[in-house]
């Protein structure tokens, strides 16, 4: 681990501040899963900081720091937002890899961690007092500064309301709730949204509620890829560093296929 840092020091080094601007910008919002426990087998237990290839450093791939500047991007992704949790790997650094890889011209590519774990679709809701909402508009409006654009929201939520038999219900209305809410917000009316349907949840009952009504909802520029069946930590819950890869890919693959994506460019 302590190479690793050195290495990413080095690498943040060899960037001119000035550099540091990215083109193509990508909002990443849900729970843990989105914040990423690759790689951390217990809840808070300790992430074992194996880094795979998918998810290494790479000058052409920054986040947006708490404090809102650019820096070259590493693992964990959501350290600094998901700060009361154990963080591991996402999907966050799997996909900025494979769209690079896909498309070497596509140009540098901004990450902004906002996922924070244990979260309800009504913690998200605008107006909340979580503030979760506020943060990620806040944090998406403050990319924005550096001349680079939106390209897509990415997003994973919804295990932890498959606690309870009303809030997997209401699950689809509160979601295209969150979601025009954004787009309006951002003044995007046609911000393309990637969400993943869940791999875990609670009840099983309940998460295939939530699932139907992710795979269901009819929103334009919307696509949704599944994680069911991916392998997951010891806690049965969150999924693996392999499966964090995989999903992270699906993400890519599923924004490349968008029929206007480049058309963004």
């Amino acid at each position: 681990m302590f190479l690793f840092f050195i290495f990413v020091c080095l690498l943040a080094a060899c960037v001119e501040p000035q550099e540091l601007r990215p083109e193509n910008i990508f909002l990443l919002a849900g729970q843990s899963n989105m914040a990423g426990r690759g790689g951390v087998p217990k809840v808070n237990g300790h992430w074992n900081k194996k880094v795979p290839a998918e998810s290494s450093p790479n000058p052409s791939i920054l986040q947006l720091s708490l404090h809102k500047t650019w820096v070259v991007a590493h693992e964990p992704l959501h350290e600094e937002i998901d700060k009361y949790k154990t963080c591991g790997v996402g999907p966050g650094m799997p996909f900025a890899h494979e769209v690079l890889a896909k498309d070497p011209n596509f140009g540098v590519i901004g990450l902004v961690p906002c996922a924070i774990g244990g979260t309800k679709i009504t913690d998200w809701a605008k107006g909340s007092s979580t503030g979760h909402y506020k943060q990620l508009v806040e944090r998406a409006n403050a990319s924005l500064k550096s001349g680079g654009k939106i390209k897509a929201l990415l997003w994973y939520q919804g295990e932890s309301d498959t606690q309870q038999q009303t809030d997997a219900r209401l699950y689809k209305r509160r979601l295209k709730r969150l979601f025009t809410n954004i787009r309006a917000d951002l003044n995007s009316p046609n911000l393309q949204i990637i969400q993943v349907a869940l791999a875990s949840g609670y009840n099983n009952t309940l998460k295939e509620t939530v699932r139907a009504a992710q795979l269901g909802i009819d929103l334009p520029d919307l696509q949704t890829v599944d994680a069911k069946g991916l392998p997951l930590e010891q806690d049965h819950l969150h999924l693996s560093t392999a499966a964090q890869v995989r999903v992270g890919k699906m993400l890519a693959n599923a924004f490349l296929q968008f029929p206007h994506c480049s058309g963004l460019r």
